[in-house]
């Protein structure tokens, strides 16, 4: 079997492509010289700042700290609980217990600044939504806990007139300005994961080394794209033009699991993400992952995922194998 010559890029896309952000709830808030505002753990999603105006410092669980300059823009994949503030040591308030006003269906506004204070300190947008990397959801484990980007800077050349372009957004109120926010969003955050991921993921193992493989990105590519396919293991080392033997144990050691148990963990993933955002029936998605009947996927989701995919349509989190 010939294949087209290897560029990593081609999975990087297909990771890409996947990416959504649901249900983001986002937050215009003003500050005056002095702040503290907490953010709560909150595994499955995402939190996203972009700092317009002013200074903060980033408290993480850990303990360490990031400075933010005006132009910085910070997501923190796993949704760990954080703070912002003004200086090391000023007490923290949870942002949700502070009163905000609405500005839209998705967008509320708090101000903290003092009425003795003309202009604000600090202004910042916040995000929090469901950070859905579909098949690739396992990689969002080995993302670090905060992805910093400099708007201002070189190495996202791209970046400043997104950001600019959110904050248009968020101050002028115009009609459909909520959904705008949403794609600006998802392109920002796939800015980000997309250098992280072309800078070598920081050196993570597993599904990261795996599609950097020059072989095993192959097979890897070509089930992603067509997950229903009646994938064996002979028919993935094919795609990767090498032996089945050989195919099997780079496959197990590179990612830590047996191919056929990815591919199932990779259907159930994306079963996950179609029964939960895209409202698709049971059947449809059955269908589209190549089962033979309605029974022989539910069977296959609850093994991987826990629970049905009944219970998944009527609101269940979602969950990872």
């Amino acid at each position: 079997m010939s294949h087209a010559p290897y560029r990593p890029s081609d999975l990087i896309s297909e990771l890409l492509t996947g990416m959504r952000l649901h249900g983001v709830q986002y937050r215009r808030i003003q500050t005056g010289p002095t702040f503290g505002l907490g953010f709560p753990p909150k595994p499955g999603h995402a939190y996203f700042h972009y700092v317009a105006v002013g200074t903060a410092i980033l408290r993480g669980e850990d303990g360490r700290q990031h400075v933010l300059s005006a132009g910085d823009v910070v997501l923190l994949p796993r949704g760990e609980g954080h703070a912002l503030l003004s200086g090391e040591n000023h007490p923290v308030q949870c942002l949700e217990t502070i009163d905000a006003a609405p500005l839209g269906d998705t967008v509320s506004g708090i101000d903290t600044c003092p009425s003795t204070h003309a202009v604000p300190s600090a202004v910042i947008f916040h995000g929090c939504m469901v950070f859905d990397l579909g098949g690739m959801q396992g990689l969002s484990k080995l993302m670090p806990a905060v992805m910093l980007a400099d708007g201002n800077g070189t190495q996202f050349p791209g970046l400043l007139p997104m950001v600019d372009a959110m904050k248009r957004e968020v101050c002028s109120g115009r009609i459909g300005f909520a959904g705008i926010l949403a794609r600006l969003t998802d392109a920002v955050a796939a800015m980000i994961v997309r250098d992280w991921v072309e800078r070598g993921c920081d050196g993570a193992s597993g599904l990261v080394m795996a599609m950097r493989d020059p072989r095993l990105s192959l097979s890897l590519l070509a089930l992603h794209k067509d997950p229903g396919r009646d994938w064996t293991v002979e028919a993935l080392a094919a795609e990767s033009n090498i032996s089945r033997s050989v195919f099997a144990d780079r496959f197990q050691t590179v990612i830590g699991t047996a191919p056929l148990r990815y591919v199932t963990e990779l259907r159930m993933q994306l079963a996950s993400q179609w029964l939960t955002h895209q409202s698709l029936s049971i059947e449809v998605v059955a269908e589209r992952l190549g089962y033979a009947s309605q029974a022989a996927f539910s069977r296959a989701y609850k093994r991987v995922m826990g629970h049905s995919p009944g219970a998944t349509r009527r609101g269940r989190p979602l969950a990872s194998p």
